[in-house]
């Protein structure tokens, strides 16, 4: 056994432990990265980056038949083959050599390998031990959930990493719940060929998110041909010897497919950390303050997935950002609105872009939550992108100070709208300033000032 001592020690590679080591490292700590799978993570390789990928195509599709001069020209459709081969490329081919040079440029030290806590400030890594002066960071982020369905692991079925993977377009796809992944991955594959059924036990499809959007989302699923199957949670699961997935629910209804995709949530990857040999209970999600310090044990960071926060790259990042700041000894340095209000987005055709509260959440709160509602693309923007597609925008406002505390976006391409609601919302801008934001015409941004009108006119 050998021990080798640094400033930090990061274990997790993923977009927050990336961030954290790159910016100790670049202001001179001696920092080590540890990772025993890929470096850049779930959201590079198996999540955020290939979904996307085999999203893309659909959306593109969808835009140029909505443009006269542009639709005519589309004679086929799409190129299953081809879109897989474009995911490959997104992925690297599940190469991660292309992430090391920019880490190694800012002098972080990568060790492959699982890391776990061995006591305080030590991380064991196969024989060796990492010894930590100021602290350990924690950044394993979460993993697909099998929920205890009778024959559910035996049937071997798909997470994300396996449907975002995959080199063939099942027949036949079986998707076991409608959150963000359930719904993007459905549309996906039934754009590129499969026939998909998507079940979900609640009441609807995107439960987390305001209603008329998934309402859109859930008719806009429907004319691409996936079923849609709600208030029906699985009894049991069973793959036979020539292949075929049989799920069964509990009202004794009776689905087949030639896979079974499983997105009901995630947990963190905290059971082989080794939290119990500093007195933490495994398993969970590690809880932290606002400066990102593991309650009770001031030398341990959690940062990303792994704390429970906000399951979402952009926070992962940013709080790897807060953390590094306090290890500077900036006693500013706090999280704030990276919880469940993040700014969000779901890349099925329409988008839907969401950030801060729903109009439940907020009236939930006691706030005084007024609502104004726009149709998307009803502005002259919308003449030349994203014409004619369906959705809504909506601002929830709190009527007694005139600020907005939530948004949520339907439409085309809208994840890109999103930034101007985060900002207005976390520096609780006044109704009365966004007046003189002024939307250059004929943009799709143009959109905020029928909004304000909306609101003017209440």
């Amino acid at each position: 056994m050998s021990e080798r001592e640094f400033d930090v020690v990061v274990i997790g590679a993923g977009p927050a432990g990336e961030v954290a080591a790159g910016r100790l490292a670049g202001r001179g700590r001696a920092t080590a990265l540890v990772e025993a799978h890929l470096i850049g993570g779930e959201c590079a390789f198996y999540a955020c980056m290939p979904s996307k990928a085999l999203l893309r195509p659909l959306e593109l599709y969808e835009e140029a038949k909505r443009v006269p001069g542009v639709r005519e020209a589309v004679t086929r459709g799409l190129d299953a083959r081809a879109a897989l081969r474009r995911r490959d490329e997104v992925i690297h081919g599940l190469d991660d050599s292309g992430q090391e040079p920019w880490l190694q440029e800012r002098g972080v030290t990568i060790v492959r390998g699982r890391g776990r806590l061995e006591g305080e400030r030590r991380v064991r890594v196969g024989d060796d031990v990492l010894v930590a002066r100021e602290a350990v960071i924690v950044a394993t982020g979460t993993q697909a959930l099998l929920p205890p369905i009778p024959g559910l692991a035996e049937a071997r079925p798909w997470t994300n990493r396996e449907a975002t993977t995959s080199e063939r377009i099942p027949p036949r796809l079986l998707v076991l719940g409608a959150g963000v992944v359930g719904v993007e991955l459905a549309q996906a594959y039934a754009s590129l060929g499969s026939k998909v059924t998507l079940v979900e036990a609640a009441t609807r499809i995107l439960a987390r998110e305001e209603p008329f959007a998934a309402d859109v989302v859930h008719a806009a699923l429907r004319e691409h041909g996936v079923d849609i199957l709600t208030v029906a949670p699985a009894a049991r699961v069973q793959r036979d010897g020539a292949g075929e997935v049989t799920l069964t629910l509990e009202n004794g209804r009776s689905l087949q497919g030639d896979e079974l995709l499983v997105a009901v949530g995630r947990k963190p990857l905290t059971d082989d950390l080794g939290l119990e040999t500093v007195g933490i209970e495994p398993g969970g999600a590690l809880e932290v303050d606002d400066r990102m310090q593991v309650t009770g044990h001031p030398w341990l960071y959690a940062i990303g997935d792994v704390n429970g926060r906000a399951l979402l790259t952009h926070v992962a990042k940013y709080q790897a950002r807060i953390a590094t700041l306090v290890l500077d000894g900036d006693e500013r340095a706090r999280a704030i609105h990276d919880g469940p209000g993040s700014p969000r987005a779901i890349f099925t055709d329409p988008q839907v872009a969401a950030v801060g509260m729903t109009e439940a959440a907020a009236r939930e709160a006691g706030i005084d939550a007024r609502t104004v509602l726009h149709p998307t693309s009803a502005i002259a923007g919308a003449s030349f992108v994203g014409r004619h597609t369906p959705g809504a925008t909506q601002l929830v406002v709190d009527g007694r100070r005139d600020v907005i505390v939530g948004a949520t976006f339907v439409g085309f391409e809208v994840a890109e709208l999103l930034q101007a609601a985060t900002i207005a919302i976390v520096n609780q801008v006044p109704i009365a300033h966004l007046w003189a934001c002024l939307a250059p015409f004929p943009t799709r941004s143009e959109l905020w000032l029928r909004l304000l009108e909306a609101y003017e006119a209440a």
